[in-house]
């Protein structure tokens, strides 16, 4: 799926992360980029087979630009050494639960969910969770769940979130402040005739989650429009 011209770009602008090097390698630069959308419709496609709810989308909405803000950070390299694409409603910018496509030699990553949030998207995924806290450890706590997202959720909150009772049973579920399931891929997992394959399999584990992330946040919608 992934071609290997992607993972040669990506290993030199590594060792050559500047602006010469660049422009010198403009050429090589939009012939891997080309490639990498042309695969991430293929990751669309099979996103949409099995989720369909993200609607009809292009590579262009989905695809993160290699530039990188550098404005507030104190690592000043000018360009991502990575490619990356989410698929979810309304693209790449969308607060709603969905697919990411991260190519990164060595690091490679198929996740999803949704990584910190705006507050209130939050609160709806809370609130989903404590009002069906069965139904969601049942989906996190799947086996085949477990083997393929072994890294799920991280970053924390010390105390129980504002609005929900601190004895609640399963209130460590929501001090989260992503849900965001991450499937480690290798290099190997997303080139030749079996990615696709690799790839369909990891986007069915994470569909549920992501059904029941999304129902928080369009019920959430839906209370506010009423």
């Amino acid at each position: 799926m992934i071609d290997p011209i992607v993972f040669d770009f990506l290993t030199q602008l590594k060792a050559n992360n500047n602006r010469d090097w660049f422009q010198e390698n403009k050429a090589f630069f939009n012939e891997a980029k080309a490639s990498f959308e042309k695969s991430m419709q293929h990751f669309i496609d099979v996103v949409h087979d099995v989720d369909p709810s993200v609607g009809d989308l292009t590579p262009k909405e989905c695809v993160f630009r290699i530039y990188r803000d550098t404005r507030f950070s104190k690592d000043k390299t000018p360009y991502k050494t990575n490619m990356g694409g989410f698929v979810a409603q309304g693209g790449r910018k969308s607060t709603l639960a969905g697919y990411y496509l991260h190519v990164e030699p060595g690091e490679c990553m198929v996740a999803g969910g949704i990584y910190c949030p705006p507050s209130d998207v939050l609160k709806a995924v809370r609130r989903e969770i404590y009002n069906f806290t069965d139904e969601f450890k049942t989906i996190i706590n799947d086996k085949e769940f477990q083997k393929v997202f072994p890294q799920k959720f991280e970053d924390k909150l010390k105390m129980a979130p504002k609005g929900f009772p601190k004895d609640f049973e399963d209130i460590e579920l929501l001090k989260y402040k992503s849900y965001a399931p991450l499937h480690p891929a290798t290099d190997k997992e997303l080139q030749g005739p079996k990615a696709i394959q690799n790839i369909t399999h990891v986007i069915k584990t994470l569909e549920p989650h992501n059904s029941f992330i999304n129902r928080g946040i369009t019920a959430e919608e839906d209370e506010i429009i009423l």
